[in-house]
């Protein structure tokens, strides 16, 4: 077999692990919070540890990839993914399984900002749109199995098990991308910019902490308003330092092209929507409607399903039309699912959820395959890892940023309600701090009320309509993001922005004309 076709399989193993490992931890997150007693900030964490991590190295990496070999990288990367992987499964405290997942950041960083630039560097014209479509093939298809695999290894032999089950697949990745892939690297790529790469951390370390911590306090606590303050000032430095400095690991210049614009928005908008709210429909279908982690896993097949469906098939579209075209529309969808989910009740049942899991899943399946190609395809080979690089960055800072801010919102929201509600129940107002913090925090409100009989009855039925509130409320606003990004990501994402790769001129005229 040809070493690009076993590129194509090396890629797509790290990107299969990676991204069931996300779908399945966010099925397993309400057995991690009993198991280990964890806070809703911690599960905050959880996911938000692996988010930044990613975010805030995956330029370096990219340009670490361009220096030393990309090949080596994604080895590295994968190796220190499955170490973190393996580390997951033993944490034994909150905080051991945040940092264990912030070393899986790390090896998923090196992975991501590789991935890309390994499968532009080894195939061109048609067969890079083939390629693509494998990959989102695989994509979706992690997507969709992800959920009911969490659901049966957490509900089986439990959520440890879904850390563990990352060493073997990693084992079999590492084994064939150092045997079979061919090594590629930028001859004149620059050393890294350490400095840009303190400051852009530290930066959305602020900002994430300050999100997440307006969610424990409010949004004008000094120490909140300070990490916002701190995020402007760190975002501002490290504007300058990239601009002034010799060699950057955020080319500015990059933005100066529409569709490279268009397509961080994309990403960010993606994943500051559909996939941060995945979180809070999985505590939706177990913490407050009382499904397994099966069950609920069951059901968020029908979103990663309608995923599968049109991932393939966008992947292969997007060497034949404009990609706006299905950007766009996807994102559109996207909106649209979200806006459909929201208008819950406290009588809904998890079936007002179906047609927004059917439009979402069909718009991310759109959305996925070419928005990876765009990311490498405006900027020659060469450049191509800290194009993915850069791209990947805003889509993880779009989980990150939203995950830490619905959060808040919701919390803020779900506890003015019940506060609101407990008010009017005869003698349950002097609980009602104490019921609130532990709604939002995860807990069970009636037992930290310490009420029983009529009362506990009454104060279950506010809880359950003030969490619906909430997720009502970060549905709409999540929907608006997806939308505002549909626009302009439509807008600004051009043909004629990618650069000509693969097939002779001839070749490509006869392919537009067809």
């Amino acid at each position: 077999m040809d070493r690009k076709w076993w590129t194509l399989l090396a890629v797509s193993i790290g990107t299969f692990m990676l991204l069931l490992d996300i779908t399945i931890v966010n099925v397993a997150l309400p057995d991690i919070q009993h198991g280990l007693r964890a806070t809703f900030a911690d599960l905050q964490w959880v996911v938000d540890a692996y988010a930044l991590t990613l975010s805030a190295l995956l330029l370096t990496a990219g340009s670490l990839a361009d220096l030393f070999g990309r090949r080596r990288l994604f080895t590295i990367g994968l190796s220190i993914f499955t170490v973190g992987s393996l580390m997951c499964g033993l944490s034994r405290s909150p905080l051991f399984l945040i940092v264990s997942r912030s070393g899986q950041g790390i090896g998923g960083a090196i992975m991501f900002s590789t991935a890309l630039a390994l499968l532009a560097q080894a195939f061109r014209g048609r067969e890079r749109g083939i390629a693509f479509g494998v990959w989102g093939a695989v994509t979706g298809f992690a997507v969709a199995v992800g959920p009911v695999l969490g659901g049966l290894i957490t509900s089986g032999i439990g959520w440890r098990w879904i850390f563990l089950v990352n060493v073997p697949i990693g084992a079999v990745g590492v084994a064939i991308t150092s045997s079979q892939v061919e090594e590629s690297r930028e001859h004149s790529a620059s050393r890294p910019d350490f400095p840009g790469f303190v400051l852009f951390t530290a930066c959305a370390i602020s900002l994430v902490y300050g999100l997440i911590e307006a969610n424990l306090t409010s949004w004008t606590n000094d120490g909140v308003l300070g990490c916002f303050a701190g995020a402007v000032v760190l975002m501002a430095a490290f504007l300058v330092v990239e601009r002034l400095g010799r060699h950057p690991m955020f080319d500015l210049a990059l933005f100066r092209v529409p569709t490279f614009s268009g397509g961080a928005i994309a990403a960010f908008g993606m994943a500051a929507s559909a996939f941060s709210l995945l979180l809070y429909l999985v505590l939706y279908l177990q913490d407050d409607l009382g499904y397994s982690a099966l069950a609920s896993g069951l059901r968020l097949v029908i979103l990663s399903g309608a995923s599968l469906v049109t991932a393939f098939a966008a992947g292969r579209l997007s060497a034949r039309m404009p990609v706006r075209w299905l950007i766009g529309p996807g994102l559109l969808l996207i909106a649209l699912s979200l806006f459909f989910m929201a208008g819950l009740t406290a009588r809904s049942t998890w079936t007002h959820l179906v047609l927004g899991f059917v439009l979402g899943g069909l718009g991310i399946g759109m959305v996925n395959p070419p928005l990876a190609s765009t990311a490498v395809g405006v900027v020659e080979p060469q450049r191509a890892g800290m194009a993915a690089g850069t791209n990947n960055t805003f889509r993880q800072l779009g989980i990150a940023t939203g995950i830490a801010a619905l959060g808040s919102i919701f919390a803020t929201r779900a506890r003015h309600d019940l506060v609101a509600a407990m008010s009017q129940i005869p003698g349950l107002a002097g609980r009602s701090q104490a019921a609130a913090s532990a709604l939002v925090q995860g807990n069970n409100p009636v037992v930290a009320a310490g009420v029983r009989g009529a009362q506990a009855a009454a104060l279950g039925r506010a809880a359950h309509a003030s969490f619906v509130s909430g997720l009502n409320e970060i549905l709409v606003i999540g929907a608006v993001v997806a939308l505002v990004s549909a626009v302009l990501s439509t807008i600004l994402i051009r043909s004629r922005d990618f650069v000509p790769t693969g097939p002779p001129v001839e070749e490509r005229q006869v392919a537009a004309v067809g």
